[in-house]
């Protein structure tokens, strides 16, 4: 039996060192993931960011043991993917990771506390009620908790998913465009909420988006170009994150040139 150990070493919730994907093979085979090594720091917010097909949901996917690699090293906190089994991954997935999807995922049957408490029950462990009470607290849930996903309005329900991944504690918490299914002022909540979360409750938070509004509430945006790391921005602002786009989108392979050549681009990420 495989045990899982906490991270008490690197400081690190997640890490990807020397990762490379690719699908296909021979002369159709695409690499997704390049040679990437990056750290997910404990306790903050990164967003990942790029152009379509930069390889960013892949990096998450990676990075959340939902999918193999071909080459380097995934880790969460000290504990090596590439050692565990198949078995080892759904524990590790269940009880260290937790999943926000744009699509909220809720089971239709089942009430917004049910859905909530379902990972938990899944595995079998009992819900702490303290824990529980803050959690809804902080989505501002108490009166909709025997609501069922088809009464609830978008929002809603992606709330309930946000409180549904942070009910196990998870060393870190992968949200796949937690926004992209919602209005302006729901998106607002979400990321709000994601963002307390890192603060007062120390959560991890690694979401990939494509949005500059919803990047600028993370610590940290790490920027991906042809399954590349090729920039950091920390401390971001919306409009620092576009401008990195827009080079993104002028200096990628289709133009010939490299990241590394646009104007303002500096190694460091800073």
């Amino acid at each position: 039996m495989t045990t899982l150990i906490q991270n008490t070493v690197t400081g690190h919730a997640a890490s990807a060192t020397g990762v490379t994907k690719a699908y296909g093979t021979g002369a159709t085979a695409v690499t997704a993931l390049d040679d990437i090594s990056v750290d997910i720091r404990r306790g903050e917010f990164t967003a990942i960011m790029g152009p379509s097909g930069s390889g960013k949901s892949t990096l998450m996917h990676c990075l959340a043991g939902l999918d193999t690699i071909d080459a380097g090293e995934i880790r969460i906190g000290e504990t090596r993917l590439g050692e565990l089994g198949d078995k080892g991954l759904a524990d590790l997935r269940r009880n260290r990771v937790g999943f926000i999807f744009q699509q909220f995922n809720l089971l239709p049957t089942l009430s917004a506390e049910e859905n909530i408490t379902l990972p938990l029950a899944i595995a079998k462990r009992k819900v702490d009620p303290d824990w529980f009470a803050t959690v809804v607290d902080a989505v501002g849930l108490a009166d909709r908790l025997t609501h069922r996903p088809s009464e609830l309005s978008g929002g809603q329900q992606q709330r309930v998913a946000c409180a549904r991944a942070l009910m196990s504690k998870p060393d870190v918490i992968f949200a796949d465009e937690p926004t992209g299914n919602l209005d302006s002022r729901s998106s607002t909540e979400i990321l709000r909420f994601l963002r307390r979360s890192v603060r007062e409750f120390n959560q991890t938070i690694v979401m990939v988006t494509h949005d500059a509004n919803a990047a600028a509430y993370a610590d940290r945006v790490v920027f991906l170009l042809d399954g590349r790391l090729v920039h950091e921005l920390r401390d971001p602002a919306a409009d620092e994150v576009l401008d990195t786009l827009k080079r993104l989108d002028s200096y990628g392979d289709s133009s010939g040139d490299s990241y590394a050549d646009a104007p303002g681009h500096d190694e460091s990420g800073q």
